[in-house]
């Protein structure tokens, strides 16, 4: 039985605005209302399967590592102060098999087209199943929390983050020309915590001040006890590269 192999079949893919593994929230709470639209492969008798799923608010959302290409037995979690952990003891996508585990809010069905919020997975990846969430059976808040810190059930209670004016007329105009969600990016992000960690995309500069990237901008911040600043957004590049002329198509 050590060598058995399974065979599984995506019943669908899911389709969202992140292409990247680095443009990806961490966890679903973490993604704030990011929307993504699962389409459920047609000739597969789903149309029937589906029915009565729109009454749960939540689903579980199983899925497979599609671009993962190969697993580490420890790894640097998001949330580690103390070094690396044992996979097995993560949420770390580079797992011994690929699976993926996801709750999601179900916003609506349309034919073989399930609207879902709070994602974080990558446009494209392979759905293998969904069940519902069902709160009384799920849910056990009182559980341990095992090396994270005590308390760390909530972390996003923990630090508020705010903009300075200069910080949010950049942020509008960013909004206005392009469609990623940056404020809710930067606020998941800095909630989780603003201490330098390379999942997190934080390096404190040559200078001491604190540095968070987000695709292509950079976010100038800076933490006092549990307030988080963000004082200006910027380009993520250099000034050479945005002065050299645009090749021609």
């Amino acid at each position: 039985m050590n060598d058995q192999t399974l065979t599984l079949h995506p019943i669908g893919r899911i389709r969202t605005s992140f292409a990247n593994k680095v443009d990806a929230p961490r966890q679903p709470a973490a993604s704030t209302g990011a929307a993504g639209v699962i389409e459920l492969f047609a000739g597969r008798n789903l149309e029937h399967a589906i029915e009565d799923l729109a009454g749960w608010e939540r689903i579980w959302v199983i899925f497979w590592f599609d671009r993962n290409t190969g697993w580490r037995p420890k790894v640097l979690p998001p949330r580690s102060i103390s070094g690396r952990k044992g996979v097995l003891s993560t949420r770390s996508p580079h797992r011994p098999n690929p699976l993926g585990l996801s709750v999601l809010r179900l916003e609506r069905v349309e034919g073989l087209s399930l609207h879902v919020l709070d994602v974080d997975l990558l446009d494209g990846t392979p759905v293998l199943d969904i069940k519902p969430y069902v709160p009384y059976s799920d849910a056990f808040p009182e559980s341990g929390n095992g090396w994270l810190e005590p308390g760390a059930a909530d972390p996003g209670r923990s630090f508020v983050v705010g903009f300075d004016p200069e910080a949010e007329c950049q942020l509008a105009w960013i909004t206005a020309h392009a469609p990623l969600p940056l404020r809710e990016r930067i606020v998941a992000t800095l909630k989780l915590g603003p201490q330098p960690h390379p999942y997190r995309r934080i390096k404190r500069s040559s200078d001491g001040s604190l540095v968070l990237a987000v695709q292509d901008w950079r976010v100038d911040f800076s933490v006092e006890g549990l307030q988080v600043t963000v004082h200006r957004i910027r380009s993520g590049y250099k000034i050479e590269q945005l002065a050299r002329p645009l090749e021609p198509m």
